[in-house]
């Protein structure tokens, strides 16, 4: 078995996984969600601080499995820095009290694999991955060959909601609620512009479609809440709908996925199902509670990573912040 930790930044999770079989054995993660939405966004050091402590817990439960693990996986980039030493550090100490060799893995590829869970992973795809922190398009052949083509230039999908959703004062983690908001708003209401519409680019930027929603909330009255969260989702989707459009021109799917946090997003995932129709491309979606960060995903990676003997030595096993596809 290989025990897989994932602490990037807000949720502390710990999964245990056959290699043989692929079988989840054990999952856990506890979210720290409440603790941060009192200042409308993830403070760094104090997920550092729970890290510390809801991970030993989490832990203390997995020694059952101790005796048949083989490795230990662990996110290593990219993420808040204070809270991935938390994960590095909890699994330098188990490879070095089980004997056991140590496998650092991408986040954002984690969210890739997110698809396969329990499953035998299948390329080529092309991936939307839209996450709090990245909103980029890859096309994944294989766990090697992975090519980033469109990307965020400021801002992500995810973020933008956060933001939004701190603007107006509904807390945090901001998807679900504008989510939820946006549905009995209406979506025309605010003619929001789409972001890069005239620009030959295909990237994404949101920082300009953040700023007219805080003009907007500004000028409005609570009770209009709806109707700007409509029209905001709807803007930010369509932007991203546009972009495919474009890169469709080039390059048409077969099989298409969405991948990180915000791809729980309903309006978005229908938007993108019609988008694919006239391409006859199959739509790939985690399921729903592997859609934000968690450690089974990372574990699903470390399986692929174990059997070519990705390795890391404890020195090597570094924390980078800021690592992209």
């Amino acid at each position: 078995m290989i025990l897989s930790i994932e602490s990037s930044c807000d949720d502390s999770a710990i999964a245990i996984t056959e290699i043989a079989t692929k079988k989840l054995l054990f999952h856990k993660k506890i979210s720290q969600e409440l603790e941060h939405s009192v200042y409308g966004g993830v403070v760094p050091e104090l997920a550092a601080r729970l890290h510390a402590e809801a991970l030993p817990r989490i832990l203390e439960e997995c020694k059952p499995y101790f005796d048949g693990l083989k490795a230990v996986a662990v996110t290593t980039t990219p993420g808040l820095s204070v809270t991935l030493v938390e994960g590095v550090v909890m699994a330098k100490a188990i490879s070095i009290a089980l004997n056991i060799p140590i496998i650092g893995v991408n986040h954002l590829i984690g969210h890739i694999y997110s698809l396969f869970i329990e499953k035998e992973a299948h390329f080529p795809l092309t991936v939307l991955l839209v996450s709090g922190g990245h909103t980029q398009v890859m096309e994944v052949k294989s766990l090697m060959e992975i090519k980033t083509v469109a990307k965020s230039m400021d801002d992500s999908f995810g973020e933008s909601f956060d933001k939004v959703a701190k603007m107006m004062n509904l807390g945090y983690p901001g998807g679900p609620v504008i989510e939820k908001l946006a549905k009995d708003g209406d979506r025309k209401r605010y003619n929001f512009t789409v972001p890069l519409h005239q620009s030959p680019l295909i990237a994404f930027s949101y920082s300009g479609l953040k700023n007219s929603v805080r003009l907007a909330v500004e000028s409005a009255e609570a009770d209009d809440y709806e109707d700007i969260a409509a029209s905001f989702e709807h803007i930010a989707t369509a932007h991203i709908i546009q972009k495919l459009k474009k890169y469709f021109k080039e390059v048409s799917p077969k099989t298409f996925a969405i991948v990180g946090g915000a791809s729980a997003n309903l309006y978005l995932r229908s938007q993108i199902e019609e988008l694919l129709k006239p391409h006859g491309a199959t739509l790939l979606l985690s399921e729903l509670k592997y859609c934000s960060d968690n450690a089974a995903m990372i574990g699903r990676v470390a399986l692929e990573m174990y059997e070519k003997e990705m390795f890391s030595s404890l020195d090597e096993l570094e924390i980078c912040p800021k690592s992209v596809i």
